[in-house]
């Protein structure tokens, strides 16, 4: 009964988005309330506690949405500028393979896009890039969206990490581990699992290509670019893992966008593993109709400026956030120092919340970008406030969505403090699952991960909605927590395939209408396999009983 109380929330917000096709905007603001008013009720908290717990959720979820501002800013300056039409354009005379142009665009520079800007940006420029070369708009919104899964735990220099740590953060109090370290080794094994899976994503999604939209209907010109496919998630997925290792959540999806693309370009132009035959769809007169784009999309703009001046900001931004995050220079200890600080929040004792408002990714690195690339690519005031006004216009939802989310989740995760001498409403919902699935749970993991992502269209929402909960349960099992909470992060990410709202977003930029079911179910295959093929490889390093970060 507890149980199904506490999950009502999780559940309204599920059937909302996923059967009423609700925003996130609206449906986690009603999550909220259901979820405050069963805790006044039936788990009976102070109305100062259910206050003052939503409070401090609403003033964490402050940290992401500067983090996601500075990321839409960037991205949305470099559009007005036209640097992105530089950067689109540049991509079009290296190969005729749309095999091959598929994994470099959608893959390779899609995989930077989510490093640097996230939030659904890169399966939103990809597509209709790709659309401009000549692909079917269905196909190209299918395939950059099965692309746009390995680099998105990382995406946005660690938002989702950021999302995760905001929400277990009590529970690592709660036993005393050091949040920087859980964080670190967590990061690591995020990325190990998710590189052993992403290394054939390339290869994936163009059997799919090949076989939804080929003249042959089959994946065999797939298998016969596969080497090309799996040497493209190779120098994309090793220096990620190396990266996630070394330097934390901030880096690994850009540093191995940055370091893979330059490296596929080559391997691209010079021919190294790419088939002797091009492969093309069939003639545009054979296209299906619902390959087809109802609008007039696929336009990157004109190329105004040089590729290397067009590039400059995110290359700046590359050598920003490692500048400012290596503890050797001294610029992260400085940074990480300028605080503002509320305490005790409502006047409960101990509720304090912290913003590092100089060391979070949106503001030094992003924001000050940002306003170094209106000089340096010259752009008009006009340009300059359309970037800044789309900015806090797209930011709107987002932010109402996390509050909301953020809000819901402190007040679950506090609920402890009751007059009822009930558990937490997370911990109710942590002891229900354990005991349904046992030992099985690490199969489970990832696919909660992608159920939040489903319904909420982003892996830091996802984080956020069920991090705890995953800690609580794996914590009841006795398995090792930081493995879990990686399944959830994993799962969170490559429920972005499917998601609604990414899928409606790319569909609408390439202009595809009513095929949002077909593309789900198509990358619903994908999906699946990647989700199995993390949860084993997991399961199988928990089965032998390795665990490494053990808590007491």
């Amino acid at each position: 009964m507890y149980a199904f109380l506490a999950f009502l929330p999780i559940l309204v917000t599920i059937v909302l988005m996923a059967a009423f096709n609700w925003p996130a905007k609206r449906a986690l603001p009603l999550a909220w309330v259901l979820s405050a008013c069963i805790t006044l009720t039936t788990w009976q908290m102070d109305f100062q506690y259910v206050l003052g717990y939503s409070l401090f959720g609403a003033l964490k979820a402050i940290d992401i949405l500067i983090i996601i501002f500075g990321a839409i800013l960037i991205l949305n300056t470099m559009k007005q500028s036209g640097a992105m039409a530089s950067i689109n354009n540049g991509f079009m005379k290296i190969t005729k393979d749309r095999r091959i142009q598929a994994i470099i665009i959608g893959w390779m520079f899609g995989a930077f896009i989510e490093g640097a800007a996230g939030f659904g940006t890169p399966a939103a420029i990809c597509g209709p890039l790709l659309v401009g070369l000549g692909f079917p708009p269905l196909a190209a919104a299918m395939v950059a969206l099965v692309f746009n899964s390995t680099p998105v735990s990382f995406g946005a220099v660690g938002t989702p990490i950021f999302g995760t740590m905001s929400t277990i953060a009590g529970n690592l109090q709660a036993v005393g581990v050091d949040s920087e370290a859980f964080k670190l080794i967590m990061t690591k094994w995020i990325a190990i699992p998710h590189g052993l899976a992403g290394t054939f994503i390339p290869l994936l999604g163009i059997c799919l290509l090949t076989k939804f939209f080929g003249k042959e209907k089959s994946i065999k010109p797939a298998l016969a670019a596969a080497p090309f496919a799996i040497f493209a998630g190779l120098v994309f997925v090793i220096p990620y893992i190396i990266t996630a290792s070394l330097l934390g959540p901030e880096f690994p999806s850009l540093i191995g966008a940055f370091i893979g693309l330059p490296i596929v370009l080559w391997a691209a132009k010079t021919g190294f593993l790419t088939p002797k035959t091009p492969w093309d769809f069939p003639h545009k007169s054979k296209w299906e109709n619902d390959w087809k784009s109802v609008t007039d999309s696929g336009d990157v703009g004109e190329a105004k400026m040089s590729l290397a001046r067009a590039w400059a900001p995110y290359a700046l931004i590359a050598i920003i956030l490692i500048v400012t995050r290596i503890p050797s220079l001294g610029l992260k200890e400085i940074l990480a120092a300028q605080e503002i600080v509320i305490s005790n929040i409502l006047g409960i004792e101990n509720l304090n919340y912290t913003l590092k408002w100089a060391y979070l990714p949106g503001t030094v690195p992003f924001i000050l970008v940002a306003v170094i690339t209106h000089l340096i690519h010259g752009m008009s005031g006009q340009q300059i406030k359309t970037a800044w006004a789309n900015t806090f216009k797209q930011l709107t939802g987002a932010a109402l969505a996390l509050l909301a989310g953020v809000a819901m989740v402190q007040l679950m995760l506090n609920s402890d403090v009751n007059a009822g001498g009930l558990d937490s409403m997370m911990t109710a919902m942590a002891k229900a699952a354990a005991s349904i699935s046992g030992d099985a749970y690490p199969f489970l993991a990832p696919f909660i991960g992608m159920l939040g992502a489903f319904m909420s269209g982003s892996n830091t929402v996802s984080n956020i909605l069920f991090s705890s909960f995953q800690f609580e349960t794996a914590s009841i099992l006795g398995m090792p927590e930081v493995l879990i909470v990686a399944l959830q992060v994993i799962g969170g990410a490559v429920g972005n395939m499917i998601c609604v709202n990414n899928v409606v977003a790319v569909c609408a930029t390439v202009g595809c209408i009513g095929v949002e079911g077909k593309i789900i179910r198509r990358n619903a295959i994908p999906c699946f396999i990647y989700g199995i093929v993390v949860a084993t490889a997991v399961a199988i390093m928990i089965y032998s009983g390795f665990n490494p970060f053990p808590i007491k």
